[in-house]
């Protein structure tokens, strides 16, 4: 198991949160996420075999947010 921080920029509220974490969630191989408003960050629990971190910078970016 990995493990990745992603420094996100755009998120401003609870729906913001949501959105990232129920992305990166849908994402085959990923165990985890704690996403942190204040920081702008989303650390991610993930099995490197089955997904990777532009995968998961897609699936951000999808959601309208930038990845720093």
């Amino acid at each position: 198991m990995e493990q990745t921080t992603l420094k996100i920029d755009g998120m401003t509220c609870g729906h913001c949160k949501s959105a990232v974490t129920t992305a990166l969630k849908e994402l085959e191989g990923v165990s985890g996420v704690e996403v942190n408003l204040e920081e702008g960050t989303a650390t991610v629990s993930y099995d490197d075999s089955s997904v990777s971190v532009p995968a998961m910078n897609e699936a951000v970016e999808e959601q309208g947010y930038d990845i720093k």
